[in-house]
């Protein structure tokens, strides 16, 4: 699949502890291995994308920093079209500090930088040229959000929305996304209903389809994903693995159903194919090292 996917967000620089058990508020505890990847919701999702056969077109905005120097070379190695990247001054690069425990759970703490400084005006509509499907964040400003959705309602494109880390959202805005894949958390956050079962499931959808989302994708861990639209109303399961890391388990896969619905894939097809992609990610460290090869799907599929 060739057809150009757009996705707009942030790009971090990921420093990693590994230690057996978090921390309690004022304790000290001694880690173990220290890892430095590339990160940012935004940069694991186009990676993640292009390493499955997209033809990815990002853009953020990074600091005129090492952090933002490392993310660019990154950017070009993973063939990224990175024509509309930004870099500023006036900003550092986005920074995350990741604790991972013994399980693969892990903790996150985020300082934005560049990545809350990229706004509308810094959006040509140059760069929506060509694509059907694009995937936002909410790593970076809420307004630029908003202006995206709006871009693409006028434009008609498709809107992914990844609503990581969930913060409440304006219904005009809801109303103009084709896809929302908020995780049990995020769904809670913005709808008041845990998905803890299928019926809570089903209700948290029937939130987002009356703000007039028509498509809806809760993922739940290792119990897989729940679609819901006018055709399928359904639990799909993931793949059963070791976890090592799940922190950009998320990410990949809506760096792969972004990937499979621009290639026309049906809709449980794609969320096998998403699903496959993020199990594999959990395996490995990392956020960015994590994401699986189109191959890798095909292989373990065979």
């Amino acid at each position: 699949m060739k057809n150009k996917v757009l996705v707009i967000g942030s790009s971090n620089t990921d420093m990693v502890v590994q230690t057996a058990e978090f921390p309690k508020p004022g304790e000290t505890v001694l880690g173990g291995t220290f890892l430095m990847n590339a990160g940012g919701k935004g940069a694991n999702q186009a990676v993640a994308a292009a390493r499955l056969g997209a033809d990815v077109r990002f853009v953020a905005k990074i600091g005129k920093d090492i952090f933002g120097h490392e993310a660019k070379k990154g950017f070009v190695k993973e063939g990224l079209d990175i024509d509309y990247l930004l870099e500023t001054t006036e900003y550092a690069s986005g920074i995350a500090l990741i604790t991972v425990n013994a399980n693969g759970e892990n903790e996150i703490v985020v300082a934005s930088g560049a990545n809350m400084n990229l706004l509308p005006a810094d959006l040509p509509d140059q760069i929506f040229e060509g694509v059907d499907f694009v995937l936002v964040q909410l790593e970076i400003p809420l307004e630029t959000i908003a202006c995206i959705v709006e871009k693409c309602r006028k434009l008609n494109i498709k809107v992914i929305l990844n609503p990581a880390p969930a913060v409440s959202l304006d219904e005009k805005l809801l109303a103009d996304v084709f896809l929302i894949t908020p995780n049990e958390t995020e769904t809670q956050i913005l709808t008041g209903i845990y998905p803890g079962n299928a019926e809570s499931m089903k209700k948290a959808a029937g939130y987002f389809h009356k703000s007039g989302i028509e498509h809806v994708i809760i993922t739940l861990g290792s119990a897989g994903v729940y679609l819901s639209n006018k055709h399928f109303t359904e639990i799909i399961p993931a793949q059963q693995v070791k976890a090592l890391d799940t922190t950009a388990a998320g990410d990949v896969f809506n760096g792969a159903i972004l990937t499979a619905l621009a290639s026309g894939e049906g809709w449980p097809e794609a969320c096998r194919f998403a699903c496959r992609a993020a199990a594999i990610s959990v395996t490995r460290a990392g956020a960015q090292n994590s994401a699986p090869y189109r191959q890798e799907l095909i292989e373990k599929s065979a």
